[in-house]
């Protein structure tokens, strides 16, 4: 099929979403920037200079025949596993935060786990379509990238990132569900996987730390329950129009990761419920067009990559803003496209790339 124009409503959402990040990274993490670099602009330019690849890498991706996508997916799928094992050894993988999720190239730190996702989706998208009429089989179809998923996640919870893990294996199942599981063997293997995620919750004593102050965070508002407790305050503070652009209060210190993690809880403090059901539509839209291309794209291989890139963005949006309005236990997860992060940005720029890549080639 000739290629066509790309579908200029999912690229103005996306434009959309990394202005929308640019701006609230430049107010939610202004304070601890100075804080900590006395630069308040620290955290900015480092984004922007990663916007920069970012824009550079998604050109090239935008251009790439993706189909010979298929035929590297086992290789890449070797170079993020190598990755994620390069950077749970004690001297290369850079430790932050009690965990050990970088790995340091030169002046700039890279995140495995991020590359993992994006790699995975593509390992999916390849074999689903090579396998098309296996997915209802158990061990000629959906037990070899079982193994691959469960693999990978075993060594992200290694770092240990278990939102990260999580994630992952949520963006899996999505992808094995449009594949074509069967339900009964889809709902086995769902239960399987919320039995090992809740053996990882309480194996670890954090974890159980945090599942409890989920169910009661003001049982102790000054340590376990402190983040959740901030989140909401902003949130409850900002009232349907907001502060104002730059006048949360909870950025100067109260919110932890105000850049990060919780940049949902100051973009509603600031711009209010107005201001987070902008960003929410942004997500919506992203998700009816990435479904949209899934449906109309010819290629099984081209359909599996929307469906699985679309679910790579929109489920981790979806955790984040489920942990920041307490709907779930605090997990460490950051919002796409608008949380500070330069491997994010990087691979989920690049993925929607791919996207508005193969969106080119939708009928009608």
């Amino acid at each position: 099929m000739r290629k066509k124009r790309p579908d200029f409503i999912l690229l103005f959402t996306i434009l959309a979403l990394v202005l929308s990040g640019l701006i609230m990274i430049l107010s939610a993490s202004s304070i601890k920037a100075e804080q900590l670099f006395s630069n308040s602009y620290y955290f900015f330019n480092n984004q922007l200079k990663y916007l920069v690849v970012a824009v550079i890498i998604s050109l090239v991706i935008y251009k790439f025949k993706y189909e010979k996508l298929k035929n590297l997916a086992p290789y890449l799928l070797l170079i993020a596993l190598g990755s994620l094992i390069l950077v749970l050894i004690p001297g290369v993988g850079r430790m932050a935060g009690g965990s050990r999720r970088w790995l340091p190239l030169g002046p700039i730190s890279f995140q495995p786990s991020e590359f993992a996702k994006f790699t995975l989706v593509i390992y999916l998208a390849a074999y689903i379509a090579k396998n098309k009429e296996q997915m209802k089989k158990f061990k000629e179809g959906i037990l070899p990238p079982i193994i691959v998923i469960a693999l990978m996640a075993f060594l992200i919870l290694m770092e240990p990132d278990l939102g990260t893990a999580v994630t992952l294996s949520a963006v899996a199942a999505a992808m094995i569900f449009v594949g074509g599981i069967k339900i009964f063997l889809f709902l086995i293997l769902g239960v399987s996987a919320t039995l090992i995620s809740f053996a990882a919750i309480f194996s670890e004593a954090y974890r159980r730390e945090r599942l409890l102050t989920f169910l009661n965070p003001w049982q102790d508002p000054l340590d376990s329950g402190y983040h959740i407790i901030q989140s909401l305050l902003a949130l409850g503070s900002g009232g349907l129009f907001g502060v104002g652009a730059g006048n949360s209060h909870q950025k100067f210190l109260y919110l932890p990761e105000p850049g990060t993690d919780f940049i949902f809880a100051v973009l509603g403090e600031e711009f209010g419920l107005i201001g987070t059901l902008f960003v929410i539509s942004l997500y919506f839209v992203l998700t009816w067009r990435g479904l949209r291309i899934a449906a109309r794209v010819d290629d099984p291989f081209a359909s599996m990559l929307a469906v699985g890139i679309t679910s790579m963005i929109v489920i981790q949006a979806l955790i984040n803003m489920a942990v920041v309005t307490s709907l779930m236990p605090v997990t460490g997860i950051t919002l796409p496209l608008i949380s500070y992060g330069g491997s994010s940005l990087v691979i989920n720029l690049t993925a929607l790339a791919l996207l508005l890549n193969i969106s080119c080639y939708v009928k009608g």
